[in-house]
């Protein structure tokens, strides 16, 4: 399984529980600003748990964007290091936008998230229903912007990656069925066309 990274934008949000990042796949940087000197109980007895899965990087110095710098640098670091690496940045900040952009046009996985209860793969493993699932699948589209898939075949296997291959094949013909009769796919033959509502 490939290894999630999660950079937690700290000056930004504080999250609640981190529980869900206990696995063995999960590696968590929270990036504190130059004047915060304090970190919540919860966080800090979360990521002690954690052990060497999570870091703290204190960055230097103030300034405009301080910390959206370090954590763009980190992941061109890791990205270098690590090709097969997803990012998660935890952030409400949406100047990380173009950043996810540029990643994924370079074939960067990442995704932005407002909280890591919003992180895809987490949506997608406590989803048990049918709209559940189209909605985790939904949210994950709209944030691929041009580079999700273009066929039928390779949005299937992004489904079932999405979901960590626990759905039967009925199961991710259910959701393709939803996201087609809801007007957000259409299927021509083997191709896929999208129009998928505003984020």
């Amino acid at each position: 399984m490939r290894t999630n990274y999660v950079l937690i934008d700290y000056e930004n949000v504080q999250p609640g529980s981190l529980a869900e990042l206990d696995g063995e796949h999960f590696r968590v940087i929270v990036f504190v600003g130059a004047n915060q000197n304090k970190l919540s109980y919860d966080t800090a007895s979360a990521l002690q748990r954690l052990g060497s899965r999570a870091e703290y990087i204190k960055i230097s110095g103030n300034g405009s964007n301080a910390l959206d710098f370090h954590i763009a640098f980190h992941v061109g670091r890791i990205a270098a290091e690590d090709p097969t690496a997803f990012f998660h940045i935890i952030s409400k900040d949406t100047g990380f936008d173009p950043l996810i952009v540029h990643l994924q046009e370079r074939k960067v996985l990442a995704v932005r998230s407002k909280d890591v209860a919003d992180i895809p793969l987490l949506k997608a493993s406590s989803s048990k229903s049918t709209p559940e699932r189209v909605d985790v699948v939904l949210s994950n589209l709209q944030q691929r912007g041009a580079s999700r898939p273009r066929t039928v075949k390779t949005l299937t296997s992004t489904i079932s990656a999405l979901f960590q291959k626990q759905l039967s094949d009925s199961d991710v013909a259910a959701i393709l069925k939803a996201l087609e009769s809801k007007g957000w796919i259409a299927v021509t033959g083997s191709r896929i066309a999208y129009s998928l509502p505003a984020v």
